[in-house]
């Protein structure tokens, strides 16, 4: 199978509580710095969307995901855990089918997401 016409880009998240927050936080930065993500929101940092527990996000346009990004967290991830789901126009399918989980996965409040795009504020720019 090929990619899908309708892949606009990727989201890292990135799982934390009080103790590893500030680790999460390097982590995030230096996707933002390192391989050009788009940082996280502040509206959508912490409990958001389908995710029960806190989390950060780096926003990938596709063009900027490299083969490099997977493993680079694969080594770097310094024991939090990540998702990792592709931006097409069905988000279920994204969060469950699409999705790659470094670490123990979150089980997402999967009612909390349509077979529809992601919302325009968390779309790569």
């Amino acid at each position: 199978m090929s990619m899908p016409e309708n892949l606009y880009g990727y989201h890292v998240h990135i799982y934390f509580d009080d103790a590893s927050k500030a680790r999460a936080t390097q982590l995030h930065d230096t996707l933002v710095e390192q391989f050009k993500a788009q940082p996280s929101r502040p509206q959508f940092i912490g409990i958001a969307g389908p995710h029960p527990i806190p989390q950060m996000q780096a926003i990938f346009p596709k063009d900027a995901f490299t083969a490099d990004v997977v493993p680079w967290l694969m080594f770097n991830r310094q024991g939090l855990d990540i998702l990792i789901h592709p931006l097409t126009d069905d988000e279920v399918e994204d969060h469950s089918a699409y999705a790659v989980w470094l670490g123990k996965p979150v089980e997402l409040l999967m009612d909390k997401l349509k077979h529809g795009p992601t919302i325009a504020e968390l779309m790569p720019t």
